[in-house]
């Protein structure tokens, strides 16, 4: 027998969330290719509807979203995290950080950027007087990732996965409505600016997203803190994409 009362309530869910989106068959991702938002999002059929912007849900309050995510069933991983990771920070901080998948460390403990990585992370927010603990808008930050929820093994977030939770960090924003982007990493960077550029033709210069409210906020793109760990080399130009943002937003956004 159908249970009427689990098919009402799926269904109250995808009505809040917006749209409802059909998957097509999926073509594998190989660890070296670049990932196009549109192939994320371009293997999902809906009429008419192809940006980003136009994926995000109806407005609701980010305590409410935080409880949407936390019922969400929409993709595989909701059957293998230990909890979701919605987001740290200060919810009115003038800077945001989106991230890409949560970790290990990050299922268990619920929040983003808590392993090396995030202490990492920490000290880079330092470096240009940002913390996440403040709660001066100014200083303060925002950090979100692209993935609410784990990838087995950390591995690289699937196309079907960041194609289900993108309306979830589409709604972060419109409801942070920070001044100013910091993207970490290749997912994040490609899922928000819509585009298949490698991160390093993507770093360096300062590119713009326009929320649904109309709001364009200056955005810079620099490699994710778990790379750096790897590549020691690059964290000279990830302290030049800080210092480029910070630039930014003494420029062009106080």
């Amino acid at each position: 027998m159908v249970d009427i009362s689990s098919l009402s309530s799926r269904q109250a869910l995808l009505n809040t969330l917006g749209p409802t989106w059909r998957l097509k068959t999926q073509t594998a991702v190989q660890p070296e290719a670049a990932l196009a938002v549109e192939p994320s999002l371009g293997n999902i059929e809906h009429s008419g509807c192809t940006s980003v912007q136009a994926l995000s849900a109806p407005s609701m309050t980010l305590p409410v979203l935080t409880e949407t995510v936390k019922a969400c069933r929409l993709c595989g991983l909701c059957q293998t995290r230990t909890q979701t990771v919605f987001s740290a920070g200060y919810e009115q901080a003038a800077w945001m950080l989106i991230g890409e998948a949560p970790g290990a460390e990050e299922d268990q403990q619920g929040q983003p950027f808590v392993g090396q990585a995030g202490k990492l992370l920490d000290n880079l927010l330092f470096s240009i007087g940002l913390s996440r603990h403040a709660t001066t808008p100014s200083e303060a930050v925002y950090i979100a990732n692209v993935l609410k929820c784990r990838p087995p093994n950390n591995r690289n977030p699937a196309p079907e996965e960041i194609a289900a939770c993108q309306p979830y960090l589409t709604q972060q924003i419109e409801q942070v409505q920070p001044k100013i982007l910091i993207l970490l990493g290749r997912y994040a960077a490609q899922t928000i600016l819509n585009t298949d550029s490698a991160i390093g033709a993507l770093r360096g210069r300062v590119h713009h997203y326009s929320t649904q409210g109309g709001q364009t906020i200056p955005t810079i793109v620099t490699y994710h803190p778990a790379y750096l760990l790897r590549a020691l080399g690059e964290k000279g130009k990830t302290w030049a994409d800080l210092q480029l943002a910070r630039r930014t937003y003494q420029q062009h956004v106080r």
